[in-house]
């Protein structure tokens, strides 16, 4: 019985299970049974149909017969039932205006209830009904829910100053007068929602900002993440179009005295120029600094995307290590932050170095990733160590055999960039390549060769030999890229002493199979034995030629009669060769073999480059046009980085990412000039200690040090008024300070004298009075002895 009853249980538990992990959908209460559970007067049933409504109407069922029914009980007190008819009214007030508009009266009573909770609903509710007769009425309540004690209506208040303006932008002036007073506010998530506000409503309105700066500055730090974001991006506009910027140039000393603060002998050289921030731009990038340790990595990179555009390099490395710290984030936040980090480490790569071993490549990455990665490795590798600069290229020669084909090509595009950025590692680069070549793998091969003949162009004279190497592979490499590349790089090579001279012997093997060669190979083909050709042409060409008639020239050995172009097809064909041209060479042999070949190709390309050429070429005793076209000096190709266009572009904006226009709006304006600065006295709070950025509440005590100052500057105002400023030195004050103590001393000793003079004049009088009562009373007692005798 008990192996029974457990297996019962196994068989329920199992069968729960299954019903949790595959849900039936909620059975639909016919029409009428809902409509009597909204019309009910028990808060249970009508809580009940209520769910009903709302479930249909999130499975997009159609829900609006239930209108009347479910807005009537808008003015029930359970709270409960208030917040499911909210919903639905939000949701279908746009298809039953007229009644949506007869809760208005009720959803206003609301306003004034004694539970802040149900003020902001019903202020949330409101301004959410988008009806614009009702305008007015949102914008009084926004103003009532301005004034509210309880912070959470006053955020609801902030939050339905957009709604409000979207609904009738004429309720601007008002609008704005809300957003200042909201801005003002003590409570930092009030303030957060405010600054949303303002920057949907009136971003270009920064006259707001000036009296309420340091306040946000503050309040800075306690935002939620939403509120953060917003206000970091207000501060960066506001910050551009109000703090100009200002270059200082240092002055460095030859020589330093013994103490700190003892001035130097010897007078100062120049140095370089640095940037001076304003103190108010400094105090918000200070606070800016502990919101690198949020938990939400859009802040983080919001703060390095403040520190990039205002701050000094000082404030940017700063930021680097949270950035990276991001990689520890799953796959899709690590994407997405690699892009942001590479666009800071196109500014600043040599930051990156001590984090080196953080973009090593997992197994897990996906290409994207991994991709990224390698870029960040070769825009730091000129700037990294040697055993730095030895991980980085070890990991990507391990990464030329992986499995993934755009992998491979990745990582040799990166090894041929690292190669570019540092000549003393091209050597040990172009070794790798070359291991490359002659894998089975055409896309490594094609790719690994386009990276050497980028190599090769920055130093032609010191790579004659590993030409030679790259065209004894052409018999062992398949690919058609591959093999143009290198018929390319022996066709530059074309020029050279007649010792190291391979050019004829490869065009006359690439004869033999042109037919079965691949178009981009039959291009090469072609400009090779142009190159040749003409090589041949300069060096058998008469020094001195003499202008002679030129009789038409006989057929070409090789050519039928009926191939012979006539003169229609090759105009220049006519003009006899040079007299020290000796046409049974090799070389023309094969230039007139190579012509006859691409005549009858299928290529029409192929076809109309070989009559350029041979157009060209058609007078051998006048090369200068050929030789400009063909042997002009090519130049060093440089390969940029990937994300190269992408610099400049905003970090954490969509376009720098997608790579797009998307997001253009995000830009920065650009900075003030300065002169044109606003006045820094707007940004004094009311109440406030001016750029010190001290408030002080009035009839508030105040620490000595604030008592001090407030004493120098009123001191400095009274001294400018009368036409002169008296600067006080450390030992004006410290003397200043000896006399009014002194002064205190004297005036206690004042006073304790004449405490002593009081008390000794008083004790006088009390003896004198004790002395004159005992004579009273020794003559009482001799009067009475004289009545007794």
């Amino acid at each position: 019985m008990r192996i029974a009853r457990d297996l019962t249980l196994e068989a329920a538990q199992s069968a729960g299970a299954t019903r949790s992990l595959n849900p039936r959908p909620p059975r639909d209460l016919p029409f009428l049974q809902v409509k009597k559970l909204v019309d009910s007067r028990n808060d249970r049933e009508i809580l009940e149909g209520l769910r009903k409504v709302i479930s249909m109407m999130y499975r997009s069922k159609p829900c609006l017969p239930y209108f009347s029914s479910v807005v009537k009980n808008v003015a029930s007190p359970n709270i409960e039932i208030k917040k499911l008819v909210y919903i639905y009214l939000l949701h279908y007030a746009e298809s039953e205006p007229d009644l949506a508009l007869l809760s208005i009266n009720t959803i206003q009573k609301s306003l004034s209830d004694q539970n802040p909770q149900v003020r902001a609903m019903a202020l949330k509710v409101m301004s959410g009904i988008r009806v614009p007769v009702i305008s007015q009425i949102v914008s009084l309540a926004i103003k009532k829910g301005c004034a509210d004690m309880s912070p959470h209506v006053r955020k609801a208040a902030a939050l339905a100053i957009p709604k409000c303006y979207r609904l009738d932008p004429n309720t601007l002036p008002q609008l704005l007068d809300y957003i200042s007073m909201l801005l003002g506010d003590k409570q930092y998530y009030v303030v957060g929602s405010a600054v949303t506000a303002f920057l949907e409503v009136c971003p270009e309105r920064v006259d707001l900002i000036h009296k309420h700066y340091r306040g946000l500055v503050r309040k800075l730090v306690d935002m939620d993440e939403w509120g953060q974001l917003a206000t970091l991006r207000l501060m960066s506009v506001y910050a551009r179009r109000c703090f100009p910027r200002r270059i200082k140039k240092v002055k460095k000393s030859k020589t330093k005295g013994f103490y700190e603060d003892e001035a130097s002998e010897d007078e100062g050289i120049a140095g370089e120029e640095v940037e001076v921030l304003d103190p108010d731009l400094e105090l918000f990038l200070k606070a800016c600094k502990s919101l690198l340790q949020s938990r939400n990595s859009a802040v983080i990179v919001a703060v390095a995307r403040c520190f990039l555009d205002l701050g000094t390099p000082e404030y940017v490395d700063s930021a680097i290590g949270p950035m990276v710290a991001l990689l520890r984030s799953p796959q899709d936040i690590q994407q997405v932050a690699l892009y942001n980090i590479v666009a800071v480490c196109l500014v600043r790569p040599e930051s990156f170095v001590r984090y080196a071993n953080h973009f090593l490549v997992q197994a897990s990455d996906p290409f994207d990733i991994a991709r990224l990665k390698f870029e960040v490795w070769t825009l730091i590798y000129p700037h990294c160590e040697a055993h730095i600069r030895d991980m980085i290229l070890s990991e990507l020669e391990h990464f030329t055999r992986a499995l993934d084909p755009n992998l491979v090509q990745e990582s040799v595009r990166a090894i041929g960039r690292c190669a570019q950025k540092d000549s003393e590692a091209s050597a040990r680069c172009l070794r790798l390549l070359l291991k490359q070549v002659s894998s089975q793998d055409g896309n490594l091969a094609a790719e690994s060769l386009t990276v050497i003949r980028h190599l090769i162009q920055q130093e032609p004279q010191a790579h004659v030999k590993t030409v030679i190497r790259l065209a004894k592979n052409l018999d062992t490499t398949p690919n058609p890229e591959a093999r143009a590349t290198i018929i390319w790089l022996v066709g530059e090579f074309a020029g050279i002493d007649s010792e190291n001279n391979i050019a004829p012997d490869v065009l006359r093997i690439l004869t033999k199979g042109f037919a079965s060669e691949s178009e981009p190979a039959k291009l090469q083909i072609v400009l090779l034995a142009a190159k040749v050709y003409l090589h041949y042409l300069n060096r058998t060409k008469d020094p001195d030629p003499q202008p002679t008639p030129q009789p038409s020239p006989p057929p070409t050995e090789g050519w039928p009669s009926s191939a012979t172009p006539d003169d229609s097809t090759s105009p220049h064909l006519d003009s006899a060769p040079s007299p020290n041209l000796n046409l049974d060479h090799p070389i023309p042999k094969l230039w007139s073999h190579i012509l006859l070949l691409a005549r009858y190709d299928t290529s029409y390309d192929l076809r109309d480059r070989t009559r350029t050429y041979r157009a060209l070429l058609s007078n051998p005793s006048s090369t200068q046009l050929a030789s400009l076209l063909l042997l002009a000096p090519k130049p060093v190709p440089h390969a940029p980085s990937p994300s190269e266009y992408r610099k400049g572009f905003p970090l954490g904006s969509a376009r720098l990412v997608l790579g797009t226009e998307v997001g253009a709006g995000m830009e920065l304006p650009k900075r003030v000039k300065e002169g044109e600065e606003p006045d820094p006295k707007l940004r004094d709070e009311v109440g406030g200690a001016g750029r010190e950025g001290v408030s002080v509440a009035a009839g508030g005590e105040r620490p000595a040090g604030e008592a001090l100052d407030a004493a120098v500057r009123s001191e400095r105002r009274s001294d400018k008024g009368k036409g002169k400023v008296v600067e006080k030195s450390l030992e004006d004050w410290l003397g200043e300070e000896e006399e009014v103590e002194e002064e205190e001393e004297e005036e206690e000793e004042e006073k304790e004298g004449e405490g002593i003079e009081e008390t000794e004049s008083e004790e006088e009088s009390e003896y004198e009075e004790m002395s004159e009562s005992e004579e009273e009373m020794d003559e009482e007692r001799e009067r009475k002895g004289l009545i007794d005798g």
